[in-house]
């Protein structure tokens, strides 16, 4: 027991509480009061830091001085070409010659006091008055010379002046004047040669001289703006320069004109490859390579194309790339020889670029054959692909271009990462030089078809001895072979994978080819599926299976179709032929197990019998029998224990063959082609009850009865006899039966509710009859019966639960 204070202790503790109570109640009302007055009051902003400057002093300072410069030398360009007639000859010649001397002169004070760039712009303005003083001696003293020959005579001058006075011990530290002599350098030659009357050839020929002296500055100059400048003069004068004389090369009519057009590509070439020489940057020094590399090229073509005829004129370019790659094995820098290597790799690529339209029209050509098949063989090659395009022009030369290619890509390439890539790509171009040769040479329509099938066979030879190789390979290896070694892994699947896809293209282009005969179609389709079933139980070709046995299975399909056609069978009559394929199919899928040709193999049966239901759509009867066919064979590959899911496939075929033939017999009673989805789908539902009792009767059950039920239900609703719904009737009242005998939800519903709802449909005119022979005052009275005896049973339950709570509540 707790004991308590006397009253007068307690109420003591009491009092001394209250006080301290109120002693902090005080402490905090003043705290309260402080912050109210602290909000109240305006917060002091922060002051604002100052702007920051969006332009720095120094360049405000350029260019406030770049426009004070600019703004002078409009005042002196106008007053020069405006104002100069109110002045004499001698008041001209002071005010210029002063105002040019000032400006020139200025700089030098201006250097002494430390404005170097006031000085800049000073001398900016001088260098733009001298030119303004020559234009002023022409109009003055000179008036009758040539216009030309004057700018050619007043560009060089100026040059050399604006040189010198960038050479002066006083001047030198000025940037302005050896940039902008450079730039006046750059006139003189190519006035001369427009004033001389010096044609394209001279005009070109100075573009390219003045852009080696710009090379020459560029490469030897210590200035940088100086070499800055003569290095983009180099390149737009030598590029105008090389564009001209590939032009004058590629429209020259002669040798003659030809061989000076290359005199002047191989001045831009030794100017580009003098450049290379002397640059240390990679990457440019191996463009100027590339750039010589492809000036040799054009001019040493340009001469062989007017002296060959106009077939071989690609191929004389791909010989002179080619021949660049012989300075790869020279003491020339590497980025020479590397500019070299590339420039060649680009004219081969451009070769193989021509070659593009007849390869294309090669392969793809015949395919026109599908909509002429068997109209009659052609009278050659060439005309078995050129159908619908006309053939491409100079295309004779084709084939050597890709054997050049082909060879320099076996010969060359040695380095051991390029040396797989480049193996695969010289397969490439070999088999595309075959295929295109008989097209090239007009070779016969029997010839073509045999060099095509004789391509496919040493395509897959091939792969054959690459397998076999791989396979012997001994493992020991010394201790150099590993390299070799290596490569010959790396060769080894990605070159048998190009060899399998170019076998099938060759194939696919063959059986193209052969539509224009009928023995040649059947012919070529009965060789197809022989050799790739061969292949596909070949031991060297057995890791090729999963493609060669579909491609068989295909032809086989193919030669099915035009065996039927060929003997005048209909197409549903042909369906039937072809179903030989899933069958073949499904028999050598059971074989091969669980190897990865299994799944390939079946889905090529499925589709050949897509295509066999396809031809036999036009024909119901037939159709029907197709698809019992399909699920004969179907219900075949169910058996085998890893394709049990296949019988559904299989019921569906069988379900839509009844369909069909119920559909060709013209039956309209829904129960003819529900009962054979509902019976199948009970046994199904009933078995897999059995295996596993926990199965809901609506997964088992609910479907089948469903399929049958609700479509007769659907149709007694319908029918005015009384047949149809006393049989449905019957048929609902034993399955509710079975349901509730057996305690299923699903029979017991789906039963229930259709024997309802029969029964309402049955009982519907009496119901209605009854309905008007009750007076008016019938329904209301039921229904207020009906809500009495709810409100009734509503008060008894809530009477029942008030006992039992009193009965709970008397519980000890």
């Amino acid at each position: 027991m707790t004991s308590f204070p006397p009253p007068a202790e307690e109420l003591r503790f009491l009092d001394m509480e209250l006080r301290q109570l109120d002693a902090r109640r005080a402490q905090l009302l003043m705290r309260r009061a402080w912050l109210v007055t602290a909000l109240q009051q305006p917060v002091p902003r922060a002051p604002l830091a100052p702007p920051r400057p969006e332009a720095s002093a120094p360049r405000v300072q350029n260019m406030l001085l770049v426009l004070g410069g600019v703004l002078l030398t409009i005042a002196a360009i106008a007053f020069t070409l405006v104002s100069w007639g109110h002045m004499g000859i001698a008041g001209r010649s002071l005010v210029l010659g002063a105002v040019t001397l000032a400006a020139l002169g200025a700089p030098v004070a201006l250097l002494k006091r430390g404005l170097r760039s006031t000085a800049e712009s000073v001398a900016g303005l001088g260098l733009a008055l001298t030119i303004l003083d020559a234009y002023a001696l022409h109009e003055v003293v000179f008036t009758g010379t040539d216009g030309t020959a004057y700018a050619a005579l007043a560009a060089t001058g100026l040059a050399a002046l604006w040189t010198a006075y960038g050479l002066l011990a006083v001047t030198v530290s000025l940037r302005l004047p050896l940039p902008s002599a450079v730039l006046s350098a750059q006139l003189p030659l190519l006035l001369w040669a427009i004033a001389a009357d010096a044609g394209a050839y001279g005009i070109t020929a100075a573009l390219l001289v003045t852009a080696g002296l710009d090379t020459i500055v560029a490469l030897w100059n210590t200035a940088k703006s100086v070499r800055l400048v003569a290095a983009v003069s180099a390149c737009a004068m030598g590029g105008f320069g090389a564009w001209a004389a590939g032009w004058l090369s590629w429209n020259a009519a002669g040798p003659s004109a030809a061989a000076r057009a290359a005199a002047l590509l191989v001045l831009a070439a030794v100017i580009a490859l003098g450049a290379a020489w002397r640059l240390h940057q990679p990457v440019t020094a191996a463009s100027g390579a590339v750039a010589s590399g492809l000036l040799l090229v054009t001019a040493v073509g340009g001469i062989l194309r007017v002296s060959l005829p106009a077939d071989w004129t690609v191929p004389a370019h791909l010989l002179c790339g080619v021949a660049l790659l012989a300075t790869w094995r020279t003491s020339l820098p590497e980025q020479v020889r590397r500019g070299f290597a590339l420039a060649s790799a680009g004219v081969q690529a451009l070769a193989l670029l021509w070659a593009v339209p007849v390869v294309t029209l090669t392969l793809l050509g015949p395919a026109s054959w599908t909509a002429r098949a068997w109209s009659g063989a052609p009278s050659d090659a060439r005309a078995a692909v050129t159908l619908d395009t006309p053939w491409p022009p100079h295309a004779v030369a084709v084939p050597v271009v890709l054997a050049v290619v082909t060879a320099v890509l076996l010969l060359a390439v040695r380095d051991t990462t390029w040396r797989p890539r480049a193996v695969i790509a010289a397969v490439t171009l070999a088999w595309t030089t075959v295929l295109v040769l008989p097209a090239v040479l007009e070779l016969p329509y029997s010839a073509t078809l045999l060099i095509q099938g004789g391509t496919t066979v040493g395509t897959l030879a091939a792969i054959a001895w690459i397998h076999e190789r791989a396979e012997h390979r001994p493992t020991a290896e010394t201790p150099e072979q590993p390299t070799a070694q290596s490569t010959a892994q790396l060769l080894t699947q990605p070159t048998t994978l190009l060899l399998t896809l170019l076998a099938l293209l060759t194939s696919l282009t063959l059986s193209f080819t052969a539509l224009a005969s009928q023995t040649a179609t059947l012919t070529v389709l009965s060789a197809l599926t022989a050799l790739f079933a061969g292949a596909s139980w070949l031991k060297r070709l057995r890791h090729l299976t999963p493609v060669m046995a579909p491609t068989a299975f295909a032809y086989a399909a193919a030669l099915a179709v035009a065996s039927g056609v060929a003997a005048g069978w209909q197409s549903q009559h042909v369906a039937l032929l072809v179903l030989a394929v899933p069958v073949a199919a499904a028999l050598l899928a059971a074989r091969l197990g669980d190897s990865p040709a299994t799944v390939p193999t079946e889905v090529t049966g499925a589709v050949a019998g897509l295509l066999a239901v396809g031809l036999a759509v036009v024909d119901p009867p037939m159709l029907a029998l197709v698809l019992g066919l399909c699920a004969v064979i179907t219900a075949g590959v169910a058996l085998r224990p890893d394709r049990r899911s296949v019988g559904y496939a299989s019921v569906a075929l069988f379900v839509l063959a009844a369909w069909v033939r119920l559909l060709a017999w013209r039956i309209g009673v829904p129960e003819a082609y529900t009962l054979p989805v509902t019976v199948p789908a009970l046994l199904i539902g009933h078995l897999r009850r059995s295996r596993n009792p926990r199965t809901s009767s609506w997964t088992a059950y609910g479907p089948g009865l469903a399929a049958t039920l609700l479509p007769s239900l659907t149709a007694a609703w319908a029918d005015p006899e009384y047949l149809r719904p006393l049989l449905l009737g019957t048929t609902a009242l034993l399955v509710t039966l079975l349901g509730a005998r057996h305690r299923l939800q699903a029979p017991l519903v789906l039963g229930g509710s259709v024997l309802t709802l029969v029964t309402l449909h049955e009982l519907a005119p009496y119901l209605v009859q009854l309905t008007g022979a009750l007076p008016r005052w019938a329904p209301p009275a039921l229904a207020g019966l009906l809500l009495l005896a709810l409100g009734a049973t509503y008060e008894q339950r809530i009477r029942n639960v008030r006992q039992a709570r009193e009965a709970l509540g008397k519980m000890n």
